[in-house]
């Protein structure tokens, strides 16, 4: 039912300067968005590991991982299966026009953030 890991959000004390830690370790700045204030995406600069998300937390939110999102084909598919499989909290998908991405959030046992994304959005 999940691809690969599509990314790994990142909520840090300062964006600016997880990115930077980010870079020492062989990562590139892909974009830098308006999503959640300041967001930066990094990519590893050998093309070999996950894409992190990283944005500065605000008001009650921690450091530390948000939610790791997979890829899928078919968002609205994985949507379904999600819900036939009885998984928590499963929402309707939405488009997020900063990173051109249609998410369905859903929730592990536990209470944690999990997302699979869909390229583009589904209602164009």
């Amino acid at each position: 039912m999940l691809g690969d890991i599509d990314h790994i959000e990142i909520e840090a004390s300062d964006a600016s300067e997880m990115a930077a830690f980010l870079k020492k370790l062989g990562y590139e700045e892909h974009r830098r968005t308006e999503h959640h204030g300041e967001s930066f995406e990094l990519v590893p600069s050998d093309g070999d590991g996950p894409v992190f998300e990283v944005h500065t937390v605000k008001g009650e939110e921690t450091p530390g991982i948000n939610h790791i999102a997979f890829a899928v084909d078919d968002i609205e598919e994985a949507t379904a299966d999600l819900r036939a499989a009885d998984v928590d909290q499963v929402s309707n998908p939405y488009y997020v026009e900063q990173t051109d991405r249609t998410i369905t959030n859903f929730r592990d046992p536990d209470g944690r953030r999990f997302q699979v994304v869909g390229e583009g959005d589904i209602d164009s």
